[in-house]
């Protein structure tokens, strides 16, 4: 167990990752004017935690073993499977969910149904995975030198 708290390129990894969250949280208090604990376990919303500790992975795997190493390319690789994902695949799920949200509206109006909404935020824009992405490179890069 102390090997894995020692282990650079894990802790640098969740603490990116946690920084990120952090920062959703951060926005998402600005923006609505309170706190909504979903934002820290939830998917979603800017930056993309999902990109930030993807690429930090692969970074901070770049720093440790070479950007030449078999390491790296696999993290690599994940990284950039992990943000298609979260602003392809996962955005469309989150579409599909508000079209669906809207046809239960129109229905339960009408007396017709009633039912859970589904949950729509749960993929990001191109826009929160560059910058979760480019937020996962720096804050890696940065502690990864401080650790040294």
């Amino acid at each position: 167990m102390h090997a894995l708290f020692h282990n650079k390129v894990l802790v640098i990894t969740c603490l990116v990752w946690a920084i990120a969250q952090s920062v959703k949280v951060f926005l998402g208090i600005i923006r609505e004017k309170k706190f909504n604990f979903k934002w820290f376990i939830g998917t979603g919303g800017m930056p993309s935690s999902h990109a930030a500790g993807a690429t930090a992975l692969a970074t901070t795997c770049g720093l440790q073993a070479g950007f030449g190493s078999v390491l790296f390319a696999l993290a690599a690789f994940f990284a950039l499977v992990t943000m298609f994902d979260a602003q392809g695949v996962r955005r469309s799920a989150g579409q599909q969910a508000a079209i669906l949200n809207q046809i239960l509206d129109d229905i339960y109006w009408k007396g017709k149904i009633e039912t859970e909404r589904l949950f729509e935020l749960i993929g990001h824009s191109p826009l929160q995975v560059i910058v979760g992405g480019i937020l996962g490179i720096i804050l890696a890069s940065f502690f990864y030198r401080i650790w040294s």
